[in-house]
């Protein structure tokens, strides 16, 4: 039982030596919880946030998406399919006179068949960007995937596990904007996942070399 109250005239316990606990990631020591926001693709320490098949003693210590730049081409593919039945194909067929005329009605039906596939394309592209999410606890590595709308693949590997981790970061885009690949190795039966165009590549390979090495350091 601890001693709550010791009296000046009796003499003092003897000190015990209490072993220091494990030394926290950089990134968990030194930087503040990031509150979740709707499109936020790196977080650190995120506050409020449980995933699927999530342990009850884990922590999430970084939540990661693609760089928010992936996005720009498919938002500049949509952006020129809203324009186009209303700029592009009338100049279109300017230029090449036509000598025939379509009926409104299938104009209109054309119309609206293309702005739904562009509405389609739009959702899918986005959706494939905000579901697909790689997550880093205490314990593990996690990589979610959605794909084709309905189907998810969930891959994992425990951080003892891991043999070598490293990241590429190549093209002007990538340098300027800081993303990147990180690649993490495992031994035996995991498969080795890929945390693909994510941000902050080299501190994400900091931080999981950190806690992997933690890990293996509780372990002994």
């Amino acid at each position: 039982m601890p001693t709550l109250y010791v009296s000046p005239t009796t003499p003092p316990p003897p000190q015990t030596t209490v072993k220091k606990p494990s030394k926290p990631s950089f990134v968990a020591a030194s930087e503040p919880p990031t509150p979740m926001k709707m499109l936020t693709a790196f977080a650190v320490n995120p506050q409020g946030l449980r995933f699927e098949t999530q342990e009850e003693q884990a922590v999430v210590i970084l939540f990661l998406r693609q760089s928010f730049i992936v996005n720009i081409p498919w938002i500049l593919i949509t952006i020129l399919l809203l324009i186009s039945p209303t700029v592009i194909f009338p100049r279109l067929f300017s230029l090449l006179s036509l000598s025939f005329l379509l009926p409104s009605s299938y104009f209109l039906v054309g119309t609206l068949f293309w702005y739904v596939a562009t509405f389609g394309f739009a959702l899918a592209s986005f959706i494939g960007w905000f579901f697909n999410i790689y997550i880093v606890t205490n314990e593990r590595v996690v990589d979610i995937d959605f794909l084709y709308l309905l189907y998810k693949k969930f891959s994992e590997a425990e951080l003892v596990k891991i043999q070598d981790i490293n990241y590429t970061a190549g093209g002007l885009l990538e340098t300027l904007f800081n993303y990147g690949n990180v690649t993490i190795e495992t031994a035996g039966e995991s498969p080795n996942i890929n945390f693909e165009l994510i941000p902050y590549p080299e501190r994400v390979v900091e931080t999981i070399r950190a806690l992997s090495e933690q890990n293996e350091g509780d372990a002994l």
